[in-house]
């Protein structure tokens, strides 16, 4: 189970598959898409070793331009003014389709390829629990593959790769879509590694992350507190009336905080405090409901504190607005690839790390879960992505692929581990056929994209994209 590759394991026979009713063209696509696979496993292994985390991706972000401007792509380098953020596209005209690729990984939470906790033997202490370097390199070859398509001209269009950064924090598509990044699009495809095979039509939730800053006055705790005023007692305070709000918000309403900085020393009154809030909501409405009433309270505690402060809102994202014909697409081409196949010793593998973190013994799952009927009346996950930004831009939908075994903690060392090892790059491998495949059907059925933007118009209902930033705000980049 080394990260080393092997074609012979990674290769998935195309045999059953081209069993399939797939067009010509499909099948053209498909052949192009099983050729790129040790290439995929290539970006896989080498943004695994990479592993830099948000807005740090400056490795990865380049070896991912780089290939795609070799293979013929027009890059544009360093949108939304991050660094780590680009734009590779290949032809002309409409249908334009987009593809959404991320690489960044988590601080913290680097292990070796093992299943088992072992730090890596390089050092980095980052780690890609949320598989973004299978993510990265998946998309990006898709959009490698329909652009051969394209150059052998089985149909003509617009692709678009867009190197997104910093999805861990919420950050990276928030900025590109407020900088008008992703306009002119017909369709965006996107998928995520994960425990299970199947669309995603599990929406998430809509989010402020913001920061609140107090100042007061030091002074000696024991010999003359009165001539201090406490930034820590704003925060205690803050942090009290946000409590006692719980009671009164809707049950979906999640609100979270950490004190990054509290004070420095027990016998000094804190002149200087911080807390670090995410609250998160069903609706972008509920989400400025609550973070308006929050901002009152943070005012409250400044004046009962006789302190001042200051509000940095860092980034805010909507709920994902799913689109059901996109949705449709994908899962057709899902059945038709069929999730990964895990050999006995990658299953076993699998059950060893299930083992260790005390998780029932299932390995890896290989059934595809299919859309229900009633999909639209599930209770969104507790989670947020900026993702959503695209979606309430133009038509978006995504999928997931199987690429750590079931159950294990997702955005820990146990699913860094795993998304070095052969079988996570298995799921890459069936991602870039998926993804191959439905922008195949974007480009050639111009029905399905009629049916994608009719769905977008009923559910916006034609209300323009307004982003959750403040207007003129930069991206605050690391160490700033």
């Amino acid at each position: 189970m080394n990260r080393t590759i092997l074609t012979a394991v990674l290769l998935i026979t195309s045999s059953a598959i081209l069993a399939q009713k797939l067009s010509k063209t499909k099948q053209q696509a498909l052949a192009i898409a099983e050729k790129l696979q040790p290439q995929v496993a290539t970006v896989c292994n080498q943004l695994w070793q990479y592993s830099e985390t948000a807005l740090r991706e400056h490795q990865s972000a380049k070896y991912l331009a780089d290939l795609l401007e070799e293979n013929g792509f027009q890059l544009e380098r360093g949108v939304a003014d991050m660094p780590t953020a680009f734009v590779a596209s290949y032809g002309s005209g409409s249908p334009v389709i987009g593809i959404l690729a991320e690489f960044d990984a988590l601080p913290g939470v680097g292990n070796e390829a093992v299943p088992y906790r072992e730090a890596r033997k390089d050092g980095v202490t980052g780690g890609h629990g949320c598989g973004h370097n299978l993510f990265g390199s998946a998309c990006v070859n898709s959009a490698i593959a329909v652009k051969e398509m394209m150059e052998n001209g089985s149909f003509t269009g617009t692709i678009k790769l867009f190197g997104t950064p910093a999805e861990e924090t919420v950050v990276g598509k928030v900025y590109m879509a407020r900088d008008g990044i992703f306009a002119g699009l017909d369709a965006v495809l996107e998928w995520h590694p994960g425990t299970e095979n199947g669309v995603g039509y599990v929406n998430g939730l809509a989010m402020n992350n913001f920061e609140v800053e107090f100042f007061g006055q030091a002074a000696h705790g024991a010999a003359d507190p009165w001539n201090g005023r406490s930034a820590l007692d704003a925060v205690e305070m803050m942090n009290y009336g946000v409590n006692l709000m719980r009671e009164h918000v809707y049950p979906s309403t999640r609100i979270h905080y950490v004190i990054p900085h509290a004070g420095e020393a027990p016998n000094v009154v804190p002149e200087y405090a911080k807390v670090w809030y995410y609250v998160r909501d069903t609706s972008r409405s509920n989400v400025e409901k609550y973070y308006q009433r929050i901002l009152k309270i943070a005012e409250a505690a400044a004046l009962g504190t006789n302190t001042t402060h200051k509000v940095r809102l860092i980034t805010g994202v909507h709920e994902y607005n799913k689109n059901y014909p996109l949705m449709a697409a994908l899962e057709k081409n899902i059945i038709a690839i069929g999730a990964p196949e895990f050999t006995a010793e990658e299953q076993e593998w699998g059950k060893k790390l299930q083992d260790f973190t005390e998780k029932d013994q299932l390995g890896f799952k290989t059934e595809i879960k299919k859309i229900p009927d009633n999909w639209e009346e599930i209770p969104p996950s507790g989670g947020s992505t900026d993702v959503a930004e695209v979606s309430f831009i133009t038509p978006t939908a995504g999928f997931r692929i199987a690429t750590a075994p079931y159950g294990v903690p997702w955005h820990s060392w146990a699913t860094s581990a795993s998304h070095g090892t052969s079988a996570g790059i298995k799921g890459a491998v069936v991602a870039t056929k998926v993804l191959t495949l439905t922008a195949v059907d974007l480009f050639t059925d111009p029905k399905l994209v009629k049916e994608a933007q009719d769905y977008f118009k009923e559910k916006t209902k034609g209300k323009e994209y307004q982003s959750p930033l403040p207007e003129g705000q930069k991206v605050i980049l690391p160490d700033q």
